[in-house]
């Protein structure tokens, strides 16, 4: 099984998209906001959902990067808070290391 944190750890984004994650992130609230990115239901486990955040942020990416038209900056963004704060519960959970949050890498 891919170490989903780590995975969150090697990413690079512009450094915009993830200084406005890491501030949202603060105020993440878990059912609503999962509603909102993964769509209606019950929220799924937190390996479930960081799996399926990390899937669509990846689309999300390639279309950020390819110049899509029908790219959606804020939609990007939402997936990112997601994702932090999702990577950061899986850590609570199931500590890995010493560190209590995870880290983007801005690209320079």
């Amino acid at each position: 099984m891919t170490n989903r944190p780590s995975v969150i750890d090697r990413l690079e984004r512009p450094r915009l998209l993830i200084q406005a994650a890491r501030a949202g992130a603060v105020e993440y609230c878990r059912t609503a906001h999962l509603r909102r990115v993964l769509g209606p239901g019950q929220a799924p486990p937190t390996d479930t959902a960081l799996r399926r955040l990390i899937e669509i942020e990846s689309d999300l990416n390639d279309q950020r990067v390819a110049g899509y038209a029908g790219y959606s900056i804020v939609r990007h963004v939402d997936v990112l808070i997601a994702m932090l704060a999702e990577a950061r519960m899986a850590r609570h959970c199931h500590p890995v290391a010493a560190t209590d949050a995870p880290t983007l890498t801005p690209a320079e």
